[in-house]
């Protein structure tokens, strides 16, 4: 703004400014200006068939309208540069012949180098500046124009203004550009729609004085106050503020190519010893095991059934007396009654709406389905599903999974990218087209389900309690698995029951971290971190499709409740056990979580086979990371 200013002082900018004032103001010709390098991305020639354009649809401006286009040289020499060049020249010359006069031409370009205080002198003549880039950076030249239409008294005088309040500019920008955000005046255009352009230089022309006044006004006060140096300390306090911390964290690289991650650490996190669990699995007199599907025993995949080996494992964990299984699963009930036979497994279709207890424990003597919540209207899914349908077919990969009672929009094998964008909007299409009827809208990984309002995987947890303490038995074992949002009501009601004295009182947690990212409730409920802010220690979120999260520290039951996440986008899971250190993991991949809970649910139903060891590293600042992993 400085340089600005000192160069609108300047006697030869004054000269400038009134030499171009008589050639075009004194004429009464109305000056639109437009700067840009001499470059296939700066859409001149789009701004001059706008321009003409305008002339053919408003014969009155013909004879009074004049656009002064200054081409700065081009940065460099080849085929393109000299294409835009002879494309230029050929416009402009059909323009000016096709509505030009003795005395008048339509279009004025200026090819030639402009000393800076002549560019400025341009910008305070104009009534309007077009910046028509069809793809840009922080483009300067609007910022430029409405600082010099600032001005100086002794310009105001030049341009006859007689009062402070008769300053305005009008500015037609692209969308495409840095700076379409920060001026929130400008009519915003797509440089491609020459109809759309050619429209709002008119609108420029014709709009009030008082709006263009006003208008002016505002874009200056953002300008004179967002300059250089505002810009240069903010930066500095964001730096600031982002490596505050550094020195009290470690940061782990996660993932390959586009999936590549960073992930801050605490200084106390440590390897998992996966001895830990076996022992405190050995010990415990009664254990329950609630278990993800999707996701998490089975990788995202096209083949959603189970593997040979899973149907193996949790056949024995069933067979063990002292063990509760509850296999919570998205997908329908005769799917699940195909694939786990299991006679003692209990299980919840469609994320908790029907529940089938079939443990050892006799939880309840017939093995039906039942609702955990009264039969729901289902006339909703007419409404929703023209609406997935809709998104299915502009989303390539995208398929609609119908059930009983949900409809999941499914984007696993989508571009990921375009995916995640479709699915944000089909969400916000979906609450506005189903407001007033009982249904909840929720994305997932890979996918936006619908499903009847109350229906939660915390009630799968609170049932299953429930009839455990009902029965007399009180947890000292419980595991908790999941991978995505749609388990988060079951961690936090584990949470909240080991607050409750639901669980034995020797149960003592430890948190384990196999997944992209922290967990927030790592972060907030594990006493070996200390009292951090919570703010400081929030885990990123994966493009803003888990937003829940603790609303501060929790009670702690008897010992150390904490965090273990198992997924490719964990927030809140718990593992607690009963006598076990508070140790801490993470994992490289996704799939190293689904092997380590392999690995774990191995060890508990088949002692005799020697599992994968994970050890503490000497070393604090060895990198996390076990060679049997990979």
């Amino acid at each position: 703004m400085e340089q600005l200013n000192a160069v609108l002082a300047l006697p030869e900018t004054e000269a400038k400014v009134a030499e171009l004032m008589e050639t075009y103001t004194g004429n009464g010709r109305v000056v639109m200006l437009g700067v840009d390098d001499m470059d296939i991305f700066k859409g001149i020639s789009l701004k001059l068939l706008a321009m003409e354009e305008l002339l053919g649809q408003h014969p009155e401006w013909r004879g009074r309208l004049v656009l002064v286009q200054v081409a700065n040289p081009a940065r460099g020499r080849g085929k393109d540069v000299v294409g835009v060049q002879e494309e230029t020249y050929a416009m402009v010359k059909r323009i000016n012949e096709a509505y030009g006069a003795p005395g008048y031409e339509p279009v004025v370009l200026i090819d030639q180098p402009l000393q800076f205080y002549e560019r400025v002198a341009y910008y305070v003549i104009a009534e309007v500046c077009l910046v028509t880039a069809v793809r840009d950076g922080m483009n300067l030249i609007p910022y430029e124009y409405v600082a010099s239409r600032q001005g100086n008294d002794r310009l105001d005088r030049i341009l006859r203004l007689c009062k402070p309040e008769e300053k305005k500019s009008m500015l037609v920008v692209s969308e495409f550009i840095g700076c379409s955000p920060s001026l929130s005046g400008a009519i915003r255009v797509n440089p491609w729609n020459i109809e759309a352009v050619a429209d709002a230089m008119e609108c420029a022309l014709v709009l009030p004085e008082k709006e263009k006044n006003l208008r002016h006004d505002k874009h200056y006060r953002y300008v004179e106050k967002h300059d250089v140096g505002y810009w240069a300390n903010s930066f500095l306090q964001d730096l600031e503020r982002t490596c505050k911390d550094h020195s009290n964290r470690r940061c782990w690289g996660i993932g390959f190519g586009l999936r590549f991650r960073v992930v801050s650490l605490d200084l106390s996190f440590r390897k998992l010893a996966m001895e830990h669990i076996v022992q405190a699995y050995r010990r415990s007199k009664t254990r329950a095991i609630l278990l993800d599907y999707d996701g998490t025993l089975m990788p995202q995949a096209i083949n959603k059934s189970p593997t040979a080996k899973s149907v193996q494992i949790l056949n024995s964990l069933c067979q063990d007396q002292r063990n509760a299984v509850f296999l919570c699963s998205g997908f329908k009930r005769c799917t699940l009654d195909e694939w786990f036979p299991a006679e003692n497994l209990g299980m919840a279709a469609e994320h908790g709406y029907f529940m089938r207890y079939e443990l050892k424990l006799r939880l309840k003597r017939d093995a039906e389905w039942e609702t955990c919540i009264p039969p729901a209207d289902c006339s909703w899914m007419q409404i929703a599903k023209p609406v997935m349908e809709l998104y299915t077919e502009t989303t390539d990969g995208s398929i609609i999974e119908e059930r009983d009672t949900v409809l999941v929009w499914n984007y696993e094998d989508a571009d990921p990218d375009f995916g995640s964008c479709q699915a944000k909007e089909l969400v916000d299409h979906l609450e506005s087209v189903l407001t007033n009827e009982p249904v909840s809208v929720k994305s997932t990984v890979h996918s936006v389900e619908a499903k009847p309002q109350g229906v939660s995987k915390g009630l799968v947890a609170r049932r299953m309690l429930a009839a455990l303490q009902e029965r007399g038995m009180c947890p000292d074992f419980v595991l908790c698995i999941g991978d995505d949002r749609s388990d988060e009501d079951m961690f936090q009601f584990i949470t909240s029951a080991s607050c409750a004295d639901s669980f034995a009182s020797t149960a003592e947690g430890f948190a384990c971290t196999v997944g992209r990212y922290v967990s927030e409730e790592l972060a907030l409920e594990n006493p070996a971190l200390g009292e951090e802010d919570p703010e400081d220690l929030c885990a990123p979120k994966d493009e803003g499709l888990s937003m829940a999260g603790s609303k501060g520290h929790a009670e702690l039951h008897q010992g150390k409740l904490t965090t273990v996440c198992i997924s490719q986008v964990p927030d809140r899971s718990l593992l607690l056990a009963s006598s076990i250190k508070s140790v801490i993991t993470m994992g490289r991949m996704y799939r190293m979580g689904l092997r380590m809970i392999a690995t774990v649910l191995r060890r508990m139903c088949i002692p005799s086979q020697v599992a994968m060891k994970v050890t503490k590293p000497d070393d604090a600042n060895e990198p996390l990371e076990d060679p049997q992993l990979r």
